[in-house]
């Protein structure tokens, strides 16, 4: 897979944000790592207090983060002022909240929530304001609702809704929180799908921020968040077997940040019992990990010995700084070790 050369939508480079609470620091992002191309489409998944929320209210300009890089199409958030800071909400991010009394005011028509969003950043005027609310409501598939109030709408017709008062400006960036956490479980694949359409039509990039694992299914990539930091992507792809029968793949890789630190998938970890320390074997191809908790004085294993698990290792091919999601490596040896095969996202 080459590397891209584009500036990114979203850049993120060893992001924290440390939350200070009755003289007690707690670290919601620990030097998160993120990068997202333009027209991408990326959902954000991590349990909760995993510092996905944290990361979506940063990169939509509500909140400031600590230390690191964060940009957004060309804009600083970190040092941005007041004033860019008002504008970048207004034209450059559109944003969906899982909450739908957020995202549209109950005494206003589909129609009128979509231009008084116009109406505030001052874009668009008169016919062209209408010909632009009837496009984004056909778009995004509720264009029978546009006389409708939100309390006259069912719970997916109202984040369609949200998600066309989103586009209203032509954002560059499109931001959803949850915005499926509402909803059932068909109604969020209708929801999903009127994202992925927006996408798709208006190249608009997309990162939504969701616990929810079924969304995964409707992004090609998913990333990861762990402990404040990104931790795997899945990468789906589509292709053709030796039988002419189209195929979904979908590929896990570890995310490897700048100085060579990775976190190992939780299920390598309690199957290898590795703890404290490991064993570390650069090989022609793949690095080996095992447990180094035998003792100091054991000596270093190329191959494990009887009655040992089997190292985890990946080859060459699947080490995930060859990709161009993952962030560059440092110049010294690490071990590039999680998402051993091909497997479904978790």
């Amino acid at each position: 897979m080459a590397e891209t050369t584009k500036e990114p939508h979203i850049l993120c480079t060893d992001l924290v944000r440390i939350f200070t609470a009755d003289g007690v620091e707690v670290q919601a992002l620990q030097g998160l790592n993120l990068r997202v191309d333009p027209g991408e489409m990326v959902a954000v998944v991590g349990a909760s207090g995993s510092g996905k929320s944290t990361l979506l209210t940063i990169l939509s300009g509500l909140d400031t983060a600590t230390a690191g890089v964060a940009r957004v199409a060309g804009h600083d958030l970190l040092t941005m002022g007041s004033r860019e800071r008002v504008a970048y909400q207004r034209r450059t991010v559109g944003f969906v909240w899982q909450q739908t009394s957020r995202n549209l005011l109950p005494y206003l028509t589909s129609g009128e929530n979509v231009a008084l969003a116009m109406n505030v950043a001052r874009t668009h005027r008169g016919a062209e304001r209408a010909r632009r609310v009837d496009e984004l409501l056909e778009l995004t598939g509720v264009g029978e609702a546009r006389d409708r109030r939100p309390a006259e709408l069912s719970g997916g017709q109202q984040q369609r809704v949200a998600i066309a008062v989103a586009l209203a400006n032509a954002p560059l960036v499109l931001l959803a929180d949850e915005p499926t956490g509402e909803l059932d479980e068909a109604t969020s694949a209708s929801v999903l799908e009127a994202m992925r359409g927006v996408n798709e039509e208006l190249g608009v990039t997309t990162l939504i921020v969701t616990h929810d694992p079924t969304v995964s299914g409707h992004v090609r990539r998913t990333v990861q968040i762990r402990d404040g930091r990104t931790s795997t992507e899945v990468l789906r792809s589509t292709r053709v077997d030796e039988h002419g029968a189209e195929e979904h793949v979908a590929e896990e890789f570890a995310v490897l940040d700048r100085v060579g630190r990775l976190q190992l998938p939780h299920e390598f970890v309690q199957n290898l019992a590795l703890r404290d320390r490991v064993r570390l074997a650069l090989e022609p191809d793949h690095v080996g990990v095992w447990p180094g908790h035998e003792g100091a004085d054991a000596p270093p294993r190329r191959t494990p010995a009887a009655g040992m698990p089997p190292a985890a290792s990946v080859p060459d091919a699947a080490v995930p700084h060859r990709g161009r999601h993952a962030a560059p490596a440092s110049d010294a040896p690490t071990a590039a070790v999680a998402g051993a095969a091909p497997e479904e996202d978790r």
